[in-house]
């Protein structure tokens, strides 16, 4: 279980990165305090983790100011844990005891694959393929035989579309029969890849398990820049709500 401090850390952020504190707005510890009924000891220790994270900065005189990210954040973050992606995928594939995480990626892909067959993208399926696009990607960083590709996975984490096997679902495509099949097709294109850096690992081939792992991972930019096409004011909750569901 959480911690007090871990818990409102988790709902301060959620509140910046969704826009209900604007960028450059003051939070002040009282405030917190008030709106969220704790003690000031959480909500100091919640606030230096928000800091290290940079979503927050020190006032110049007491509290401190939000930086909220902009979609030009997100888009360098999923720069960044691309490269990491493949990195990982290519140390795992140079990796003694790769077998022994094998069945976890397998299970993974199958149970993708079951989901896409269903021809249906409710909350329920985008739950479980959420799940499972995890599962094969954090086997990966687990078993890449390198703790600070992870470790620094994890520090950007919590931005929107950055968190381990974050998938894009387009709730506009889904929702017009016409168009669900095109979307459909794109989830079998991302779970052929994913077969194709499992069968590069198993090989042991680590130069084709690095390379498709950056064509995968290049996927989310090109989503996030096609949204931003169409709608120029695209912003951050926007993104958000094309990550799924939570949970």
């Amino acid at each position: 279980m959480d911690s007090i401090d871990t818990e409102l850390a988790a709902r301060i952020r959620r509140d910046i990165v969704s826009g209900t504190y604007a960028a450059d707005e003051r939070l002040s510890e009282a405030q917190l305090c008030t709106t969220h009924s704790v003690s000031r000891t959480p909500v100091r220790l919640a606030l230096r983790l928000l800091e290290r994270e940079g979503l927050i900065r020190r006032n110049e005189g007491r509290g401190y100011i939000v930086q909220s990210p902009s979609v030009d954040d997100i888009l360098q973050a999923v720069q960044v844990r691309g490269h990491l992606e493949s990195l990982a995928a290519r140390l795992m594939a140079q990796a003694p005891d790769r077998a022994d995480h094998l069945p976890d990626m397998a299970i993974a892909i199958d149970a993708i694959d079951a989901l896409i067959e269903t021809g249906s993208v409710n909350d329920e399926v985008i739950r479980k393929m959420q799940a499972a696009n995890r599962q094969f990607h954090s086997t990966i960083l687990k078993a890449c035989g390198n703790d600070y590709v992870g470790y620094t996975c994890e520090q950007i984490s919590h931005l929107p579309m950055l968190a381990v096997g974050s998938m894009v679902f387009d709730r506009a495509v889904f929702e017009e029969p016409e168009q669900c099949e095109r979307g459909l097709f794109r989830l079998r294109l991302g779970n052929a890849q994913h077969k194709v850096i499992y069968e590069a690992i198993e090989k042991g081939d680590a130069v084709r398990a690095e390379g498709m792992m950056r064509e995968h991972s290049h996927t989310m930019l090109e989503y996030i820049r096609m949204f931003e096409k169409r709608d120029a004011n695209l912003t951050v909750a926007d993104l958000i709500a094309y990550s799924g569901v939570e949970g």
